[in-house]
Protein backbone atom coordinates (compact mmCIF):
# COMPACT_ATOMS: atom_id res chain seq x y z
CA UNK A 1 0.00 0.00 0.00
CA UNK A 2 1.18 3.57 -0.06
CA UNK A 3 0.77 6.31 1.98
CA UNK A 4 1.91 9.80 3.15
CA UNK A 5 3.55 10.79 6.24
CA UNK A 6 1.40 13.76 7.67
CA UNK A 7 2.61 13.67 11.40
CA UNK A 8 6.13 12.91 12.97
CA UNK A 9 6.72 13.46 16.95
CA UNK A 10 10.03 12.11 17.52
CA UNK A 11 10.54 8.74 16.26
CA UNK A 12 6.61 8.39 15.78
CA UNK A 13 4.78 8.40 12.46
CA UNK A 14 1.50 9.08 11.12
CA UNK A 15 0.55 8.22 7.91
CA UNK A 16 -2.61 9.05 5.20
CA UNK A 17 -3.83 5.73 3.65
CA UNK A 18 -5.08 5.94 0.32
CA UNK A 19 -9.01 5.22 1.68
CA UNK A 20 -8.26 8.12 3.50
CA UNK A 21 -7.68 6.76 7.03
CA UNK A 22 -5.35 7.93 9.38
CA UNK A 23 -2.59 4.81 10.88
CA UNK A 24 0.19 5.01 13.35
CA UNK A 25 3.42 3.28 11.54
CA UNK A 26 6.48 2.27 12.05
CA UNK A 27 9.80 2.73 10.21
CA UNK A 28 11.98 -0.46 9.21
CA UNK A 29 15.42 0.15 10.00
CA UNK A 30 16.78 -0.20 6.06
CA UNK A 31 14.78 2.92 5.28
CA UNK A 32 16.99 5.04 7.70
CA UNK A 33 20.20 3.53 5.43
CA UNK A 34 17.93 5.24 2.27
CA UNK A 35 16.71 8.48 3.82
CA UNK A 36 15.39 10.15 6.67
CA UNK A 37 11.36 10.45 6.78
CA UNK A 38 9.93 14.04 6.46
CA UNK A 39 6.30 15.19 6.50
CA UNK A 40 4.76 14.78 2.64
CA UNK A 41 6.59 11.88 1.89
CA UNK A 42 4.84 9.17 -0.23
CA UNK A 43 5.93 5.90 1.38
CA UNK A 44 5.02 2.35 0.85
CA UNK A 45 3.71 0.86 3.71
CA UNK A 46 2.93 -3.12 4.97
CA UNK A 47 1.17 -4.73 7.69
CA UNK A 48 2.95 -6.95 9.61
CA UNK A 49 1.69 -8.63 12.54
CA UNK A 50 -0.32 -5.69 14.35
CA UNK A 51 1.82 -3.38 13.20
CA UNK A 52 1.53 -1.05 10.09
CA UNK A 53 5.04 -0.69 8.59
CA UNK A 54 7.14 1.82 6.82
CA UNK A 55 9.06 0.14 4.05
CA UNK A 56 9.75 2.76 1.52
CA UNK A 57 10.20 6.40 0.37
CA UNK A 58 9.34 6.99 -2.90
CA UNK A 59 11.28 9.47 -4.64
CA UNK A 60 10.45 13.14 -3.92
CA UNK A 61 9.51 15.70 -6.56
CA UNK A 62 11.11 18.21 -4.16
CA UNK A 63 12.33 18.89 -0.43
CA UNK A 64 12.47 21.95 1.39
CA UNK A 65 15.20 21.11 4.32
CA UNK A 66 14.16 24.30 6.88
CA UNK A 67 11.06 23.67 6.79
CA UNK A 68 11.53 19.82 6.47
CA UNK A 69 8.94 19.07 4.23
CA UNK A 70 8.67 17.01 0.85
CA UNK A 71 6.52 16.89 -2.28
CA UNK A 72 4.97 20.50 -1.52
CA UNK A 73 2.90 22.15 -4.33
CA UNK A 74 3.19 25.81 -2.78
CA UNK A 75 4.98 28.15 -0.14
CA UNK A 76 2.63 30.79 1.59
CA UNK A 77 5.34 33.40 2.51
CA UNK A 78 3.27 35.09 5.64
CA UNK A 79 4.08 38.64 5.93
CA UNK A 80 2.72 40.82 8.40
CA UNK A 81 2.29 44.90 7.80
CA UNK A 82 3.56 45.78 10.76
CA UNK A 83 5.08 43.55 14.27
CA UNK A 84 7.16 42.38 13.01
CA UNK A 85 8.00 44.90 10.53
CA UNK A 86 7.28 43.94 6.51
CA UNK A 87 10.22 43.18 4.75
CA UNK A 88 10.70 43.44 0.82
CA UNK A 89 14.19 41.59 1.24
CA UNK A 90 13.04 38.46 3.27
CA UNK A 91 10.00 38.07 0.71
CA UNK A 92 12.43 38.40 -2.53
CA UNK A 93 14.97 35.93 -0.71
CA UNK A 94 12.46 33.11 0.20
CA UNK A 95 11.00 33.49 -2.89
CA UNK A 96 14.07 32.53 -4.89
CA UNK A 97 14.55 29.96 -2.74
CA UNK A 98 10.91 28.39 -3.06
CA UNK A 99 11.41 28.35 -6.69
CA UNK A 100 14.68 27.29 -6.97
CA UNK A 101 12.83 24.15 -5.60
CA UNK A 102 10.02 23.59 -8.05
CA UNK A 103 7.52 25.60 -5.89
CA UNK A 104 5.18 27.99 -6.07
CA UNK A 105 5.57 31.23 -3.97
CA UNK A 106 2.31 32.89 -2.38
CA UNK A 107 2.35 36.21 -0.36
CA UNK A 108 0.11 36.02 2.64
CA UNK A 109 -0.07 39.82 4.11
CA UNK A 110 -1.31 39.42 7.69
CA UNK A 111 -2.52 41.66 10.23
CA UNK A 112 -4.31 43.99 7.70
CA UNK A 113 -7.05 45.10 9.98
CA UNK A 114 -3.85 46.92 12.14
CA UNK A 115 -2.59 50.57 11.39
CA UNK A 116 0.48 50.32 8.32
CA UNK A 117 1.89 52.94 6.97
CA UNK A 118 1.51 54.41 2.90
CA UNK A 119 5.41 52.90 2.06
CA UNK A 120 4.23 49.35 3.12
CA UNK A 121 0.91 49.56 1.14
CA UNK A 122 2.84 50.97 -2.17
CA UNK A 123 5.39 47.70 -1.06
CA UNK A 124 2.14 45.35 -1.12
CA UNK A 125 1.00 46.60 -4.25
CA UNK A 126 4.10 46.39 -6.06
CA UNK A 127 3.80 42.45 -5.28
CA UNK A 128 -0.01 42.55 -6.25
CA UNK A 129 1.25 44.24 -10.11
CA UNK A 130 4.34 41.52 -10.31
CA UNK A 131 3.42 37.37 -10.94
CA UNK A 132 3.24 36.23 -7.38
CA UNK A 133 -0.35 35.69 -6.12
CA UNK A 134 -1.10 37.90 -2.89
CA UNK A 135 -3.39 37.22 -0.26
CA UNK A 136 -4.12 40.36 2.36
CA UNK A 137 -5.56 38.60 5.31
CA UNK A 138 -6.51 39.50 9.36
CA UNK A 139 -7.78 37.35 12.22
CA UNK A 140 -10.79 39.09 12.10
CA UNK A 141 -11.73 38.82 8.48
CA UNK A 142 -9.85 35.49 6.92
CA UNK A 143 -9.71 35.86 3.64
CA UNK A 144 -11.81 33.27 1.83
CA UNK A 145 -9.16 33.13 -1.03
CA UNK A 146 -6.86 31.38 1.34
CA UNK A 147 -9.09 28.34 1.18
CA UNK A 148 -9.54 28.28 -2.01
CA UNK A 149 -5.84 28.46 -2.53
CA UNK A 150 -5.13 25.82 -0.05
CA UNK A 151 -7.78 23.04 -2.18
CA UNK A 152 -6.14 19.83 -3.12
CA UNK A 153 -2.28 21.25 -2.62
CA UNK A 154 0.26 20.23 -0.05
CA UNK A 155 1.26 23.88 1.67
CA UNK A 156 3.73 24.94 3.52
CA UNK A 157 3.83 27.97 5.44
CA UNK A 158 6.86 30.26 6.20
CA UNK A 159 8.34 33.57 7.02
CA UNK A 160 8.79 35.77 10.19
CA UNK A 161 8.76 34.71 13.08
CA UNK A 162 5.62 36.23 14.62
CA UNK A 163 4.07 37.51 11.48
CA UNK A 164 0.95 34.85 12.14
CA UNK A 165 1.82 31.51 10.77
CA UNK A 166 0.34 29.86 14.12
CA UNK A 167 -2.84 31.90 14.36
CA UNK A 168 -3.56 31.95 10.65
CA UNK A 169 -3.95 28.10 11.13
CA UNK A 170 -6.07 28.45 13.58
CA UNK A 171 -8.06 31.29 12.32
CA UNK A 172 -8.72 28.65 9.34
CA UNK A 173 -9.88 26.05 11.49
CA UNK A 174 -9.99 26.93 15.63
CA UNK A 175 -10.25 23.00 16.15
CA UNK A 176 -6.33 23.04 15.41
CA UNK A 177 -5.30 24.59 18.78
CA UNK A 178 -2.01 25.02 17.69
CA UNK A 179 -0.04 27.25 20.44
CA UNK A 180 0.57 30.61 19.62
CA UNK A 181 2.54 33.14 21.61
CA UNK A 182 2.50 37.52 21.53
CA UNK A 183 5.58 39.11 20.19
CA UNK A 184 8.68 38.96 22.52
CA UNK A 185 9.14 42.67 23.13
CA UNK A 186 12.34 42.41 24.94
CA UNK A 187 13.56 40.52 21.69
CA UNK A 188 11.40 42.50 19.01
CA UNK A 189 10.29 39.23 17.44
CA UNK A 190 8.31 36.08 17.32
CA UNK A 191 9.04 32.88 19.57
CA UNK A 192 7.77 29.38 17.83
CA UNK A 193 6.17 27.44 19.42
CA UNK A 194 5.43 24.28 17.11
CA UNK A 195 7.24 21.31 18.75
CA UNK A 196 6.71 18.85 15.87
CA UNK A 197 5.89 18.70 12.19
CA UNK A 198 2.67 18.08 11.10
CA UNK A 199 0.33 18.64 7.83
CA UNK A 200 -2.77 20.17 9.08
CA UNK A 201 -6.02 18.79 6.59
CA UNK A 202 -7.80 21.94 5.23
CA UNK A 203 -10.39 20.91 3.28
CA UNK A 204 -9.31 18.91 0.53
CA UNK A 205 -5.41 19.84 1.45
CA UNK A 206 -2.53 20.11 3.90
CA UNK A 207 -0.85 22.71 5.24
CA UNK A 208 2.65 22.51 7.16
CA UNK A 209 2.94 24.75 10.24
CA UNK A 210 6.87 25.30 10.39
CA UNK A 211 9.59 27.33 12.24
CA UNK A 212 10.79 30.41 10.07
CA UNK A 213 14.24 30.43 8.32
CA UNK A 214 16.64 31.29 11.18
CA UNK A 215 19.05 31.08 8.16
CA UNK A 216 19.03 31.44 4.66
CA UNK A 217 21.04 28.69 2.67
CA UNK A 218 21.76 30.27 -1.06
CA UNK A 219 25.13 27.94 -1.45
CA UNK A 220 23.03 25.19 -3.34
CA UNK A 221 22.24 27.62 -6.11
CA UNK A 222 24.94 28.57 -9.11
CA UNK A 223 25.47 31.70 -10.04
CA UNK A 224 24.13 31.21 -13.33
CA UNK A 225 20.81 29.57 -12.18
CA UNK A 226 19.94 32.71 -9.25
CA UNK A 227 17.85 34.52 -12.03
CA UNK A 228 15.44 31.91 -12.69
CA UNK A 229 14.42 31.60 -9.16
CA UNK A 230 13.21 35.61 -9.55
CA UNK A 231 9.30 34.93 -10.56
CA UNK A 232 9.29 38.58 -12.23
CA UNK A 233 12.33 37.88 -14.33
CA UNK A 234 10.66 34.70 -16.20
CA UNK A 235 9.08 36.36 -18.93
CA UNK A 236 12.44 38.18 -20.07
CA UNK A 237 14.62 35.62 -19.99
CA UNK A 238 16.58 33.82 -22.87
CA UNK A 239 16.22 37.29 -24.21
CA UNK A 240 19.40 38.79 -23.51
CA UNK A 241 22.13 39.03 -26.61
CA UNK A 242 24.28 37.19 -24.17
CA UNK A 243 23.60 33.30 -22.99
CA UNK A 244 25.22 33.55 -20.07
CA UNK A 245 23.88 36.68 -19.29
CA UNK A 246 24.24 37.30 -15.51
CA UNK A 247 22.13 40.83 -15.97
CA UNK A 248 24.77 42.62 -13.70
CA UNK A 249 26.67 44.92 -16.50
CA UNK A 250 26.33 43.00 -19.98
CA UNK A 251 24.87 45.18 -22.87
CA UNK A 252 21.73 44.48 -24.50
CA UNK A 253 20.54 42.81 -20.92
CA UNK A 254 16.44 42.33 -20.92
CA UNK A 255 15.93 42.00 -17.46
CA UNK A 256 17.91 45.30 -17.15
CA UNK A 257 16.40 47.20 -19.83
CA UNK A 258 12.79 45.82 -18.23
CA UNK A 259 13.83 47.15 -14.53
CA UNK A 260 14.47 50.63 -16.23
CA UNK A 261 11.04 50.58 -18.02
CA UNK A 262 9.18 49.55 -15.04
CA UNK A 263 8.62 46.53 -15.55
CA UNK A 264 10.05 44.90 -12.96
CA UNK A 265 10.41 46.06 -9.75
CA UNK A 266 13.35 48.18 -8.45
CA UNK A 267 13.53 46.41 -5.35
CA UNK A 268 13.20 42.47 -7.15
CA UNK A 269 15.87 43.61 -9.31
CA UNK A 270 18.36 44.60 -6.09
CA UNK A 271 17.77 41.63 -4.03
CA UNK A 272 18.79 39.68 -6.90
CA UNK A 273 21.94 41.78 -6.88
CA UNK A 274 22.71 41.49 -3.62
CA UNK A 275 21.98 37.45 -3.12
CA UNK A 276 24.08 37.00 -6.59
CA UNK A 277 26.86 38.71 -4.63
CA UNK A 278 26.26 36.75 -2.00
CA UNK A 279 26.90 33.29 -3.73
CA UNK A 280 29.99 34.43 -5.96
CA UNK A 281 31.69 35.48 -2.95
CA UNK A 282 30.91 31.92 -1.36
CA UNK A 283 29.38 32.81 1.82
CA UNK A 284 27.15 29.72 3.41
CA UNK A 285 24.50 31.36 5.54
CA UNK A 286 23.09 34.83 5.51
Amino acid sequence: MQAKIIKIISKNYEVLLEDDTVRQAKLMGKVRLQSSPVIGDQVVVEQVDNDLVIQKILPRKNQLIRPSVANVDQAMIVMSVVDPDFSPTLIDRLSMLIVHENITPVLVVTKTDLPFSNSVEEQIQSYEKGLMKVIRTSKKNLNAEILACLKDKITVLTGQSGAGKSSLINTIDPTFQLQTQEISKALGRGKHTTRHNELHQIGSGYVADTPGFSALRFDHIKPENLAQCVLDFQPYLNQCRFNDCKHVNEPDCCIKQAVAQKKIEQQRYDSYLSVLKMIEQGKERY
